[in-house]
């Protein structure tokens, strides 16, 4: 069963021979069509059955451009085995919590290049996401750090004639120089 989600996910597909040859022939195939990866190349490999390599064997096929796949999952000549859990997982998240996780795979653990079974990336995605802080004229680091100090009970206890001069700003900024990263206005607590 292809994965559900909102967004097509296409991949435009020629083959190197037709490449080398000046031709861009291909054609857009939406992965939200397919429920995995060998459905997928056996479509690519059929619509291409005609055009062989100089050897004669079957082409070798070329992502020659690509609409919402992260960079992380895709070269020029391959996508990446776990593509489709990748977008069946994403696809179960809020869209703030599936941009996060992208953001997260890509600038912060490295998915998949770091080794981690998808299970194991969504589990470390999950402990160190901490929320969305972001938005028009908004400063997420200084939201989280109010946040923060909520949550904690940092202040509880300090009258209230002393809480208006703690500095909120120098809090923040010490709170993300060791501990937390911000990215687009999602938090991640930093392991």
């Amino acid at each position: 069963m292809p994965f559900n989600h909102e967004k097509s996910r296409k991949i435009y597909v020629g083959t190197y021979g037709q490449y080398n040859s000046g031709s861009l022939f291909g054609k857009w195939f939406d992965l939200t069509e397919y429920s995995d990866l060998k459905e997928f190349l056996q479509d690519c490999f059929e619509f291409h059955r005609n055009k062989f390599d100089s050897d004669g064997c079957r082409p070798e096929l070329m992502f020659q451009d690509r609409e919402n796949i992260p960079d992380f999952l895709i070269s020029e000549c391959s996508l990446h085995k776990e593509v489709f859990a990748y977008f069946e997982a994403a696809g179960e998240m809020d869209d703030e919590t599936s941009e996060a996780f992208e953001i997260y795979c890509k600038q912060i653990n490295y998915w998949p290049s770091n080794g981690y079974e998808l299970e194991d990336q969504i589990e470390s995605f999950r402990e160190s996401y901490q929320g969305f802080f972001g938005g028009p004229g908004k400063d997420a680091t200084l939201e989280y750090a109010y946040q923060y100090i909520e949550d904690t009970g940092l202040l509880s206890g300090v009258p209230q004639s002393l809480e208006r001069y703690f500095d909120y700003e120098a809090f923040a900024k010490d709170l993300f120089l060791e501990g937390y990263s911000a990215y687009e206005g999602h938090i991640f607590i930093d392991y």
